[in-house]
């Protein structure tokens, strides 16, 4: 795993700063650095080395170095694809999976992305046409970023390296404030840091003469295929076997995360690595420590595990804001910080569930389907104008569901991480937002219109949820300790199956990943298979009703751009209510103090 930066102008200079926006980044690779310079570009990389430990130092370039490379990732059909090239005449110098790509440009040009099968972010220069080719991997696994100013291009894996460009302004985009406020993350393609962008997952971008053309050579797709239940299990279980032995290939040892789930615990059993890691709480409500003790013991393997406290938790927040670039208030951000850091002291590499969730059907709001489908024989006209009422009433038990229920998914369902209404965003945001909640989500909706409503709520859960919150918090959280993070179930090949799933082999009344646990059953030795996942629960709502905490959030809340963004009354009363028992709103609380601190982080420290 690496990091990459680099940026187009005629400037001088161009060594200094493109080593600053390196340097910024080092702990995404310490092992090695690297540069490309002329006096159009410059392009660095930070090697964590994995694959080709002594011949995979970047850049990297074709046979008459007419073409060069930086690449953070891994290709996990590279040897497949360099057989190919090998036979089309290519030749090799390296036994590393980033030289495939060099030479797959050569070969495919803007199509050669398609044939990968990794996750991936990648710069490629063309020098003799002077042409920069950027490109990610199909789900945004890798992360990268660009910026336009003073006639400079530039890019990144983190925001933070793009910081460091004497062309770079540092500017807050208000505009997404409250759109933050509703998904507890950024959900645009547009970032918090005005002016930067992401590029969006399974996109390219190829920037010549100062001109930047999109492609977007991936889409995703569900195709629901008639078949038997027992097929489905055996496929997901051949599938799964295939992608864990396609992501345990490296030249140094892999371990993995594991909680007490089934998706974690599916992906040990199937790797077996000497190695597992750990954490949880004192709490036992939210310790997952005794299950992974229990599995690990089973198969004979290690697990190493850490009880994170109080203390530790709120002291560690200002570096995860730092590491994270955006904050995010998903609270499994800490824990997967501390588990990074736990197995960062053993291994370079480790397997990690994300994904299972919103391939194979695994939240709870995709119940609904059955639990709430008697209010949805009510005509729709009725239920509308109940949800009409009831958005003006006081929040209470039952409110909420008649507003869902009497509004079309379009105009209601973002996510499952939804956090504030928009219109409870009209009442504790000061500044206004070119942003509609619907506006965000429509190019999705529209996608898959014609699609039943859980298979719209997966389509919304993974281009948003998972992209923009699972994978950025599970990317930064592992390379803030030198640490890469594979996932398994975030392969091409899995996610081409999962979608072709018939709902019930998803969802029914009783569960949720249906199919899933019973292919997981087969080689989960214990009762894992059946337990649902908690992802890193944290004990949050008991702590901020203790003294340090709540003094905490206090201080954050009074803060001068606390009362710039926010209706500093407001949000008091929330954080006094949740603190002396009258209402649980921590999540409300978290999410404005998450965005809060990476504000002190960013715009103050």
């Amino acid at each position: 795993m690496c990091g990459i930066a680099g940026f187009i102008n005629k400037k001088d200079n161009k060594q200094k700063i493109i080593k600053g926006m390196t340097d910024k980044i080092i702990h995404r690779g310490p092992d090695a650095e690297g540069f490309y310079i002329d006096d159009d570009i410059a392009l660095g990389h930070r090697r964590l080395s994995i694959i080709d430990l002594k011949g995979g130092d970047q850049p990297i370039y074709n046979e008459d170095k007419s073409v060069v490379i930086v690449f953070n990732g891994e290709i996990y059909n590279y040897i497949e694809l360099k057989d190919e090239l090998t036979k089309k005449g290519h030749k090799f110098k390296t036994k590393c999976d980033t030289e495939v790509l060099v030479h797959g440009y050569e070969e495919w040009k803007e199509n050669m992305p398609k044939k990968l099968r990794g996750m991936f972010a990648f710069a490629i220069y063309d020098i003799k046409n002077k042409e920069l080719f950027l490109g990610r991997d199909n789900f945004g696994i890798k992360p990268l970023y660009y910026y336009e100013n003073n006639d400079t291009f530039m890019f990144a894996s983190e925001i933070k390296s793009l910081l460091v460009h004497p062309d770079f302004k540092k500017e807050l985009n208000k505009d997404l404030v409250s759109p933050y406020l509703s998904f507890s993350f950024t959900p645009t393609k547009e970032t918090l840091f005005k002016g930067v962008y992401r590029v969006d997952p399974g996109t390219t971008l190829l920037i010549k003469d100062g001109k930047v053309k999109t492609n977007r050579y991936y889409h995703l797709s569900f195709d629901i295929k008639d078949d038997s239940y027992e097929n489905c299990v055996n496929n997901i279980d051949k599938l799964m076997k295939e992608s864990v032995e396609k992501h345990m290939l490296s030249d140094v040892e892999v371990g993995s995360f594991l909680s007490s789930g089934v998706d974690s615990s599916y992906l040990v059993c199937l790797a077996k690595p000497d190695k597992t890691y750990t954490v949880g709480y004192s709490n036992k409500k939210y310790n997952e420590i005794e299950y992974a003790k229990n599995l690990t013991k089973e198969l004979k393997i290690n697990n190493t595990s850490k009880v994170i406290t109080k203390e530790e938790y709120l002291k560690i927040i200002p570096k995860i804001m730092y590491y994270l670039d955006e904050p995010t208030s998903d609270p499994a951000a800490v824990a997967l910080y501390f588990v990074a850091n736990l197995a960062s002291k053993d291994v370079k590499v480790v397997l990690s569930g994300e994904g299972a969730d919103e391939f194979f059907g695994g939240y709870n709001t995709y119940h609904n389907e059955f639990d709430l489908s008697w209010y949805s024989k009510v005509p729709y006209f009725i239920r509308h104008t109940i949800a009409k009422i009831c958005m003006h009433l006081p929040e209470v038990w039952g409110i909420n569901f008649l507003v869902r229920r009497g509004m079309k998914l379009e105009d209601n369902y973002i996510g499952v991480s939804k956090v504030f209404s928009e219109r409870e965003t009209q009442k504790f945001v000061k500044v206004s937002s070119k942003y509609k909640n619907s506006d965000i989500t429509k190019e999705v909706y529209d996608e898959f219109k014609d699609k039943d409503n859980v298979t719209k709520m997966q389509a919304i859960d993974i281009n948003f949820w998972l992209i923009k919150d699972i994978l950025q918090k599970a990317d930064r959280m592992t390379m803030a300790n030198s640490l890469e993070g594979r996932v398994p179930f975030i392969d091409k090949e899995v996610f081409a199956y999962a979608s072709s799933l018939p709902f019930p082999y998803k969802v029914t009344k009783e569960n949720t990943k249906v199919a899933l646990r019973d292919a997981a059953k087969r080689v989960v030795p214990t009762e894992a298979y059946k337990k649902k996942k908690l992802g890193f629960p944290v004990p949050l709502r008991a702590w901020m009703k203790e003294e340090d905490f709540y003094k905490e959030i206090k201080r954050a809340f009074n803060t001068e751009i606390s009362k710039e963004l926010f209706n500093n009354k407001h949000i008091n009363k929330l954080l006094d209510n949740h603190y002396n028992g009258r209402k649980d709103n921590y999540k409300k609380v978290w999410t404005i103090y998450c965005f809060l601190k990476w504000y002190e982080v960013y715009f103050e420290n």
